[in-house]
C-alpha cells in the first residue's frame, strides 16, 4: 500500500521519515538513491548538523568536516537547535521536536537507525501514538562483546524493543542472526545491506597506471613495490598495532620490499609512530586524515587492504576497498566478513589478534601479483551485488503489506509525547 502523493495521475509514493543523529557520509547517498525511485519520498530528520559545520570526531581525535555534499538529492530537516547538539552519549540527543514532526501527517512510515540515543526512543513512541509503522536498522551482531548485567537483560529488553517495531532491517547475515536471537521472527526481518556508493567509488577508483603513480607520490608512497593500505581510525578497537607487529615479522622473514600505508588519525597515532621508530619500520607511511573525495584514489593506488579490527559491527571501509578491486585481509570477527569476504577467494580472514595469521595472509598477497589481481576481481564482482539497488529492493519488500494511516490526516500536535 503506497501513499503520500494524491494528485490525479501522479505516481503514489510512500513517504519515509528516516531519523539520524547527523548527516553521515555513508547514508546520505543512499537516501538520495532511494528518493530517486518513483515510489519513494525520503526525508531525513537530523538531530545535529555537526558533520556539515565541522566538529570534533572523538575517534579521529581531530575536527572533521566531510568534503562531500551530504544533503543533495533528498529532503532534510534539522530538528530543533541542531547547531548546538553533538552526538556524544545516549542523552546528548533528545529532540522532543521529533514528536510534532512525526504527527504532522507528512509521513507514512518511520525508519530509525538503531537505539543509541534518547531521541530514537522518543521518536518510536511518537510514531506509535501517531499510528506510523516503524522500521529499525541497527548494526549489532552476536560476535560483539556483551557481559555482566547487560548480557542478562539484553534478550528480554531488546526483544521488547524490537517487538514495538514493524520491521527490522538487517545490514547483513550476522545482524539478521542477532535479531533472531532476540526473538524477532523471520517474517519481520528484511535485508537492507550495509553498502556504500558503489558507482561513485568504482568510477573514482578507475585510475590509469600513471594516475596511480601520481597518487602515491602525493602521499610519499614508493611506486616500485606492493602497497598495503590501512584506512581507519587509530583506535584500540581497530587493532592497528597488530598490523605493525605483522609488518615487523614480515620484514625479518621476507626479502620482497613492500610498504604499509596508515591512512587516518586517532588517539594511538603518537604511540604507533613511536613503535615504528623504535623498531626501525622504515616502510610505514602515515598519511594523516584523508577526506572522502581523496579516499578512492588512495584505494586505487594500493594493492592490498587490511582491517584487523575486533568488535567491529560491519566495516564499511571493506566495501570501499572492494570497489577499488582490492583483495581484503579482514579479521573474521568483523561484521561484514560473512557476506563480503570469502577466505582464499577475495582475501583472507585471520582471527583478530592473530598477528602471525595476519602476517601470513599478507605475505601470500605481497609475493604474488597474479593472486592479488585475481582476488581483486572477485572483490569487485562481489561488492557490485551488495549495493544500493539491493537496499531499494529490501526496503520495498519491508514496506509491502504495511498498513499506513490515511494521507492528510495529522495527529493533534502537542509539545510532549
Amino acid at each position: 500500500m503506497l501513499n503520500a502523493v494524491h494528485n490525479p495521475g501522479a505516481v503514489e509514493r510512500t513517504r519515509v521519515a528516516v531519523l539520524n543523529s547527523h548527516p553521515i557520509q555513508y547514508f546520505a547517498p543512499l537516501y538520495a538513491y532511494l528518493n530517486a525511485a518513483a515510489d519513494l519520498d525520503v526525508t531525513a530528520l537530523y538531530l545535529s548538523d555537526v558533520s556539515i559545520r565541522g566538529g570534533r570526531d572523538v575517534g579521529f581525535g581531530q575536527d572533521v568536516k566531510w568534503d562531500l555534499d551530504l544533503l543533495a538529492g533528498y529532503r532534510s530537516i534539522f530538528l530543533g537547535d541542531a547547531r548546538r547538539r553533538e552526538p556524544r552519549g545516549f542523552w546528548s540527543l533528545v529532540a522532543p521536536q521529533v514528536c510534532n514532526e512525526l504527527r504532522s501527517g507528512r509521513y507514512d512510515v518511520l525508519w530509525l537507525h538503531g537505539h543509541n540515543y534518547a531521541a530514537n526512543l522518543v521518536a518510536l513512541m511518537a510514531a506509535k501514538t501517531a499510528h506510523l509503522p516503524v522500521l529499525m536498522r541497527g548494526e549489532t551482531h552476536l560476535g560483539l562483546p556483551c557481559s555482566g548485567m547487560k548480557a542478562i537483560v539484553r534478550r528480554p529488553v531488546m526483544g521488547a524493543l524490537y517487538g514495538c517495531c514493524d520491521r527490522l532491517l538487517a545490514i547483513g547475515s550476522a545482524n539478521a542472526e542477532y535479531y533472531r536471537a532476540m526473538g524477532v521472527p523471520d517474517k519481520k526481518i528484511f535485508m537492507l545491506p550495509y553498502s556504500v556508493d558503489n558507482d561513485r567509488l568504482v568510477q573514482s577508483a578507475s585510475l590509469t597506471d600513471e594516475q596511480k603513480v601520481e597518487v602515491r607520490k602525493r602521499y610519499n608512497v614508493p611506486t616500485d613495490r606492493p602497497s598495503v593500505l590501512y584506512a581507519a581510525k587509530f583506535t584500540q578497537r581497530k587493532r592497528p598495532f597488530d598490523l605493525l607487529e605483522a609488518t615487523r615479522w614480515l620484514k625479518m622473514k621476507m626479502h620482497r620490499p613492500f610498504t604499509v600505508v596508515m591512512a587516518g588519525s586517532g588517539e594511538l597515532e603518537k604511540k604507533l609512530r613511536g613503535f615504528c621508530a623504535e623498531h626501525a619500520l622504515d616502510n610505514i607511511v602515515f598519511t594523516d586524515f584523508v577526506n572522502q573525495s581523496e579516499l578512492p584514489g588512495l584505494y586505487a593506488a594500493s594493492d592490498i587492504f587490511v582491517l584487523p579490527s575486533e568488535n567491529e559491527p560491519w566495516g564499511l571501509a571493506v566495501n570501499e576497498a572492494m570497489c577499488a578491486s582490492l583483495p581484503v585481509v579482514v579479521s573474521r570477527e568483523v561484521g561484514c566478513v560473512a557476506d563480503l569476504v570469502r577466505d582464499g577467494v577475495n582475501g583472507y580472514t585471520p582471527a583478530s589478534g592473530d598477528v602471525v595469521g595476519l602476517a601470513c595472509a599478507l605475505q601470500r598477497l605481497i609475493e604474488d601479483e597474479g593472486l592479488r589481481r585475481r582476488q581483486g576481481r572477485e572483490s569487485l564482482a562481489r561488492v557490485q551485488q551488495w549495493g544500493y539497488q539491493q537496499c531499494l529492493e529490501g526496503l520495498r519488500s519491508a514496506l509491502a503489506g504495511l498498513q499506513f494511516r490515511p494521507a492528510g490526516n495529522p495527529v493533534l500536535q502537542t509539545n510532549g509525547i
